[in-house]
């Protein structure tokens, strides 16, 4: 027969890690974004808990970089377990009238993740903390973002997705152009067998434009970069960043 004082050790010992578990500080989600992301994406000054707390969200340039750039305000969090999986509400003062819901189904080997229909405003200036060649660009704009029926797995070892994604980069000037602004984009990613992503000019004098699809986890895209004659010298130098120059344009290629 089990002795009283063992079971009393082992309820002691649950109760200290549910209590654990309960009041986990919020670095702990600070430290596993920041490996997850190869340090590119860290949460200062976090308060709370694991479970529901805010930090200030900053890009960085990754390990060794001295670029970092913080987005205005706070990004709050809350996290639910349930018997399913993990539910998330995110939400950033700045750029969010609501909050982004996630919904995280562990899978045998893999998982599945589904984020409910969502529209946001960010500032494009915000993407100068992740280094080069964003740094250099100092893209200044409005970026919205908006999704329909988004869900990703990951299941042996491929990534699969499924729904829409639209990111419209609005009235977009840098400082490698004299052109303010140069137009505004949109960038459009569709789910299926073989997601897609297509790059479109909404307009402006600076043309973008291209198609690419993911191979497995790799990312194809050809595209071209172009400007009218008359605005050719002002966005010269941007022409150089964006892609290899071929007289008055710029190819774009990826993987």
């Amino acid at each position: 027969m089990t002795a009283p004082w063992a079971w009393a050790w082992a309820g002691a010992l649950l109760g200290l890690v549910l209590a654990t578990l309960l009041n986990a500080p919020a670095r702990w989600l600070t430290g596993a974004l920041q490996a997850a992301s190869q340090g590119r994406v860290v949460l200062e000054d976090a308060r709370g808990t694991l479970w529901q707390g805010s930090a200030r969200l900053v890009l960085t340039g990754g390990a060794g970089s001295a670029d970092a750039a913080a987005l205005p305000g706070r990004l709050s969090w809350r996290l639910r377990p349930d018997w399913s999986g993990l539910q998330a509400d995110l939400r950033a003062d700045c750029c969010m009238q609501q909050a982004w819901r996630f919904k995280l189904e562990p899978r045998w080997g893999g998982a599945h993740l589904v984020l409910a229909d969502s529209l946001s405003q960010w500032p494009a200036q915000w993407l100068a903390g992740l280094g080069t060649p964003w740094n250099t660009v100092q893209a200044e704009g409005q970026l919205m973002l908006s999704t329909q029926g988004l869900s990703l797995e990951w299941a042996a070892g491929r990534l699969l997705m499924a729904g829409r994604a639209q990111l419209d980069a609005m009235q977009i000037s840098s400082r490698l152009s004299t052109l303010k602004p140069m137009g505004s984009y949109r960038i459009t990613v569709l789910g299926g067998a073989t997601p897609t992503l297509q790059l479109d000019t909404l307009d402006g004098n600076l043309q973008l434009s291209g198609r690419g699809q993911w191979v497995g986890a790799t990312l194809r895209f050809d595209g071209v970069a172009s400007a009218t004659p008359e605005h050719l010298d002002a966005v010269s130098n941007l022409l150089n960043i964006i892609g290899r120059r071929d007289g008055a344009r710029a190819i774009i290629k990826v993987g």
